[in-house]
């Protein structure tokens, strides 16, 4: 994918960065993190931008954390349910084969009664 040069503006600074995402997507990520920034800033008069970088990175990272965390536990129930689904999946084509094969015996009994009942009369 082509890398472009997108100019984004965060707490009032202008950055310019290099990037194979869509100019839409990268706005939108710049504006949240502006809001987020100013938001923090204005609870505070303390709060300067280092901080307020700093303190929304953490929370970023923290929702990336947990996302992952989240992923990683999703993967784990979908590989189990596809065991299960794998291991219901045999004991059924088990169950077919043992059907055939109980019918096979019936169509063979009857056929067996058939005979004798036709060699009695």
């Amino acid at each position: 994918m082509p890398t472009s040069k997108v100019r984004l503006n965060i707490c009032g600074s202008s950055y310019v960065i290099a990037t194979t995402e869509s100019e839409d997507y990268m706005q939108n990520l710049a504006d949240r993190l502006n809001l987020d920034m100013n938001e923090l800033m204005s609870s505070s008069n303390t709060v300067s931008i280092t901080t307020a970088a700093v303190m929304t990175a953490l929370s970023y990272r923290d929702e990336l954390e947990k996302a992952s965390g989240s992923a990683d536990n999703m993967r784990r129930q979908i590989k189990n349910y596809l065991e299960d689904a794998a291991s219901a999946k045999m004991a059924a084509e088990e169950l077919r084969r043992e059907n055939d094969a109980l019918r096979k015996q019936v169509d063979d009994l009857r056929r067996r009664l058939n005979l004798r009942d036709a060699a009695l009369n």
